[in-house]
């Protein structure tokens, strides 16, 4: 099970770079001046590629956290509530990813209304989502 904990562990950190990084193209891509078309191209270009990689490393990285949560029998039974907010945290998780896929879809259909500000809020999410996802695995306050 280590192994499995290990890849778990890699994959996780990787799926989060890739979250750290989509959106702040969105913010490069909000300041895109009109007209622009040749660096609007450029940053969708990365920003498709990044999304079709952080969905293969998310895969993974949920597949072996169910493979640990099942195989461990962790979050079961009392003093274990922390796994069900960890739980809850790897749900909103998913949810910022597939709304980085909405936003993304949103750029290439030249829909995006949002300004570079709002985008770099939207940025600060997944660390907040990562600090609590690491506070409830190693502190497991309750």
């Amino acid at each position: 099970m280590l192994w499995v904990k290990s890849f778990h562990i890699v994959f996780v950190v990787s799926w989060f770079a890739g979250l750290f990084y989509l959106p702040r193209i969105f913010v490069n891509l909000a300041m895109v001046a009109p007209g622009s078309v040749a660096e609007r191209e450029r940053l969708l270009l990365m920003a498709r590629k990044l999304m079709r990689f952080t969905t293969l490393l998310a895969v993974p990285a949920v597949a072996l956290g169910l493979w640990l949560w099942l195989g461990y029998g962790i979050g079961r039974g009392p003093g274990n509530g922390w796994m069900h907010a960890k739980l809850l945290v790897v749900l909103l998780v998913l949810g910022y990813h597939h709304a980085c896929g909405v936003l993304l879809r949103k750029f290439i259909a030249g829909r995006s209304t949002r300004s570079h500000v709002w985008f770099r809020w939207f940025n600060e999410a997944p660390v907040l989502l990562l600090l609590a996802a690491v506070v409830l695995v190693v502190v497991k306050p309750f």
